[in-house]
């Protein structure tokens, strides 16, 4: 019981803190203190949402399915990249600063070329949110790799393990803690990254109904947008984490 009750309150610690912004938000707005045109109470951004639900709806389903097909590919690219890079000392230096000089480029400036080079469908979309989230799953898996246990290693080599035996038993499940840390980020990074390259082009989605809502003035619908997005994230990184507790429940056990 004494062990439960510091993990219910941290639990509620954030929703509190959440309901007390939202409640100075709304006193705020009654009182007049801030131009509604500038910044809508929390009131008028849930009955905006309420009134566009269905059409946010829709846009929300093309930009999560670019979200999942762009972080699938990400997830693939980076496995195999990270994997031929452990394998390979000649390969780790050579490809290594490349996959870091593909984030020092912004992802603003590296979308309309896409946009130019491969139309407004969902193409362009994908391989943006491809460039930003292969990156962290590249580089924490290589880590995990090279953090595996070197005496472990020594003791099944000796005992005529193959490069596959070792890597299946010892360097992949040492590997996963920090692979599902970089996916928590990449699929806040995949949602984010379509919204960004829907906004310089396409027919639908997330991104091109904030640009709608804005050239219209609408703040409050704005506003509705991006407090769903921020949901979509949250839910996409809790739905990491129990992925996280299915795939390794011996960390469980030692909690």
């Amino acid at each position: 019981m004494k062990r439960k009750l510091p993990n219910i309150t941290s639990k509620l610690l954030p929703v509190t803190a959440v309901f007390l912004l939202l409640m100075i938000w709304q006193t705020a707005s009654s009182a007049g203190m801030i131009p509604r045109f500038l910044l809508p109470s929390p009131l008028e951004v849930a009955m905006a949402f309420a009134e566009d639900f269905p059409l946010l709806m829709d846009n929300a389903r093309v930009t999560l399915l670019e979200a999942f097909i762009g972080l699938a590919a990400g997830i693939l690219i980076g496995f195999v990249t990270a994997v031929l890079m452990d394998c390979f000392e000649w390969l780790y230096r050579t490809v290594y600063p490349l996959i870091v000089l593909t984030q020092t480029v912004p992802t603003v400036a590296i979308a309309p070329l896409l946009v130019l080079w491969f139309g407004y469908e969902m193409l362009p979309k994908v391989i943006l949110i491809v460039i930003v989230t292969f990156f962290p799953i590249t580089v924490s898996l290589l880590d995990g790799f090279r953090a595996s246990d070197k005496d472990t290693i020594s003791l099944l080599r000796s005992m005529g393990a193959s490069k596959a035996q070792i890597f299946r038993y010892v360097k992949f499940p040492g590997a996963l803690g920090a692979f599902f840390a970089s996916l928590r980020i990449s699929v806040s990074y995949a949602v984010v990254g379509a919204v960004i390259s829907e906004w310089l082009g396409g027919f639908s989605g997330l991104g091109v109904y904030m640009t709608r809502v804005k050239k219209a003035f609408s703040f409050d619908k704005m506003f509705a947008v991006i407090f769903l997005i921020s949901a979509i994230s949250l839910i996409l990184m809790w739905g990491v984490n129990v992925l996280q507790k299915v795939c390794m429940p011996w960390e469980e056990e030692d909690r």
